[in-house]
This record gives C-alpha cells, sequence and structure tokens, in this order.
C-alpha cells in the first residue's frame, strides 16, 4: 500500500484553503533557474508543467500503460480542464513536490488534484499552489473520446483505495 501521508508545511503556514487529506503520488522537481521569470520566481506557466508532469506520471505509475503520442492514432490521454490557484513563490534552487490523488472517474474521464509545496535548502517547506486537471481517455485516430476501461479503474480505485466512480454514466 503506498504511503499517503501529506507533504507538511510550517505551522504557521496553514492555508484553509489548502486541500485536506493524504495523497499517495508524489513528484519531486528541481526548479531550473530556466523555469523563472524576470521578478525571481517560479513563472506562473510552469506550475502547469510541473502539474503535467505529475499527471503523466501519475498515470503511467498506477495503470502501468504509458502516455502514448497521439499522432500515432493509438488511445491515449487528452487534456479537457486545468485549474491553479497560486498561494506563494518558488524560487531557483528550492525543490517542489507535487502531490497527486484521483478524485473522481466518469465514464471517459478521471479528475486529479494536485497540492504543489516547494522546499528550500534549510527543509522549510510551504505551500505554493492546488491544481486539478481533467484528462480524457481520448482515440487520437477518430479524434472521439473512449471509454475508460474496466482495468483503468481498478487500478486507480485500487490505488487510491476508495471507489471513484459513482456510476457508469458521467463523464
Amino acid at each position: 500500500m503506498p504511503d499517503r501521508s501529506r507533504i507538511p508545511t510550517s505551522p504557521d503556514a496553514s492555508d484553509h484553503r489548502d486541500l485536506r487529506g493524504d495523497f499517495a503520488h508524489r513528484v519531486v522537481l528541481d526548479v531550473r533557474f530556466a523555469d523563472t521569470d524576470a521578478m525571481g520566481h517560479v513563472n506562473n506557466a510552469v506550475y502547469l508543467t510541473y502539474c503535467e508532469m505529475a499527471r503523466i506520471r501519475y498515470w503511467t505509475d498506477v495503470t502501468g500503460e504509458p502516455v502514448r503520442s497521439g499522432h500515432l492514432g493509438a488511445e491515449s490521454l487528452i487534456l479537457a480542464e486545468a485549474r491553479i490557484t497560486y498561494r506563494a513563490p518558488a524560487f531557483h534552487g528550492e525543490v517542489v513536490t507535487v502531490e497527486s490523488r484521483a478524485t473522481h472517474i466518469g465514464r471517459s474521464s478521471v479528475t486529479l488534484e494536485h497540492r504543489l509545496t516547494a522546499a528550500r535548502a534549510d527543509g522549510a517547506t510551504r505551500l505554493v499552489a492546488v491544481s486539478d486537471s481533467v484528462l480524457v481517455r481520448y482515440d487520437y485516430g477518430t479524434g472521439l473520446p473512449v471509454e475508460m476501461g474496466p482495468a483503468f479503474v481498478a487500478a486507480i480505485e485500487g490505488f487510491e483505495g476508495r471507489a471513484l466512480r459513482e456510476d457508469g454514466s458521467a463523464s
């Protein structure tokens, strides 16, 4: 069973807008100088790239299926929606950890939540962003969504340790 503890943030950094509950999947990323902008902090668009890296790794780690290139006509995933809320800046030299969890499985989609924390060299950690995204199982050959197969549903629910599909009609 995966470790479901969450990355702790400093007690004085408690944010009522933080995502509650624990996460079993983590991706750790070094903030590169190229990730920063003229203001010296990680550019807002880069946070979405961090979440993208976490989404791809989550899917591959949990389902065992690599994300395939769409130009080959394969079934794979397509991003249908992404939302992010920024909480604090991250800086070059820090380490960002993206914690991810699935929260819902629809007919052809899976919704993921992401919690991004940044750690300085001295170990102090703070919440820098929260995000959610909807991935759709997509047939690049036909250009249409396809049903999330039972093996994928079982793998994700097994990893998360709970049912995520209320019924088979949601998308």
